[in-house]
């Protein structure tokens, strides 16, 4: 692999996240899709790896939620997916 160690660690962050079913299309299928490959992830950027972690968790809690609950999953996947793009531009969008 060419890049920096982050690049690569970014490169990994958002091919994983490009598989799966469509976001738009299957929001809570995607979300499960994501839970397992996320936490296998070797991440050696350590805030990256906490970011990717959290991400994971939310979007566990999300495909978990009942449906009075979805609004707050929602806001933590945002919140989740955004601390991931402030490391990785574009990598969880």
């Amino acid at each position: 692999m060419l890049g920096s160690s982050l690049q690569q660690d970014c490169t990994s962050v958002a091919d994983v996240l490009s598989d799966g079913p469509d976001s738009g299309a299957d929001p809570v299928g995607y979300a499960q899709a994501q839970v397992l490959p996320l936490r296998q992830l070797t991440v050696g950027n350590a805030a990256l790896h906490r970011d990717v972690l959290a991400l994971a968790a939310a979007y566990q809690a999300y495909s978990t939620a009942p449906s009075a609950g979805r609004a707050a999953a929602t806001a933590r996947v945002t919140k989740a997916e955004n601390a991931v793009n402030s490391i990785c531009p574009g990598a969880a969008s």
